[in-house]
């Protein structure tokens, strides 16, 4: 068997002269538009009116990171209020903005395009409580009763019809709950009535003898809110971590 020995093609390689570039290219002048140019608002304003709206930006971020980082919670309320419990009213959503908590409600900050039974499940599975607070609003007195002699012949005060819906969703869904009602409100009529709820998350203003500060003041609010708002926060971190640190 005949074996030949090949010579091996060497080839060359032609080398290419490079340029000399510097690390980082920096653009000097962008190219032209045609058209319309949009320039902002910013752009547009003298430099003295630019810089204030500088200066000014940092406060509006720290408001808006301020309401970000605020637990959302389900305030529970009725929209038709008089004098006393409008500050009642006012000194409880500072108390839950003082506690970092964040209170949204129906219709007043946010409203769905769906009916109101479906408006108020889809804010209770995006909160992480609910407060609710039964106010007086209707001076009632049964006359008559379908079937034998009425319950009572006492007039009694109700509440809002929401005020048993709302806390009720709440409750199917899990998360923490906290009841405060005017006293006297609904004694006999749903989930107020007494032995239905936990005595642990429910709690009465004596708007007839007692001031919006005394309350707000008094060691029974002070405890139920404090172990409430806890719950709160350990509803939060179990629903926000990842799954696997939750079995």
């Amino acid at each position: 068997m005949n074996q030949s020995k090949g010579k091996a093609k060497t080839t060359k390689t032609q080398q290419v002269p490079m340029k000399n570039h510097s690390p980082v290219s920096f653009v000097t002048e962008l190219p032209h538009v045609r058209g319309q140019v949009r320039t902002s608002a910013l752009a547009s304003t003298p430099r003295s009116k630019s810089m204030s709206v500088v200066k000014d930006a940092p406060s509006s971020i720290q408001t808006c990171v301020d309401r970000a980082f605020r637990i959302p919670i389900f305030l529970s309320t009725t929209n038709t209020v008089n004098d006393v419990q409008g500050l009642f009213l006012n000194r409880l959503v500072l108390e839950i903005e003082d506690a970092l908590l964040f209170p949204r409600t129906l219709p007043v900050s946010e409203q769905y395009p769906e009916n109101i039974l479906t408006n108020i499940r889809r804010l209770v599975f995006s909160s992480y409580g609910l407060l609710a607070i039964n106010f007086r609003r209707f001076y009632v007195e049964i006359l008559r009763s379908n079937v034998g002699d009425p319950p009572t012949t006492t007039p009694f005060w109700e509440g809002s019809t929401f005020s048993q819906i709302e806390p009720a969703m709440a409750f199917q869904f899990g998360i923490p709950i906290l009841l405060v009602r005017e006293t006297g409100t609904d004694v006999s009529n749903g989930i107020w009535a007494g032995g239905i709820t936990p005595l642990n998350i429910f709690v009465d203003w004596d708007s007839d003898n007692q001031s919006v500060d005394e309350f707000f003041n008094s060691v029974q609010w002070r405890e139920v809110f404090a172990n409430w708002t806890a719950e709160v926060r350990g509803n939060y971190l179990l629903r926000t971590e990842p799954m696997f640190n939750n079995q």
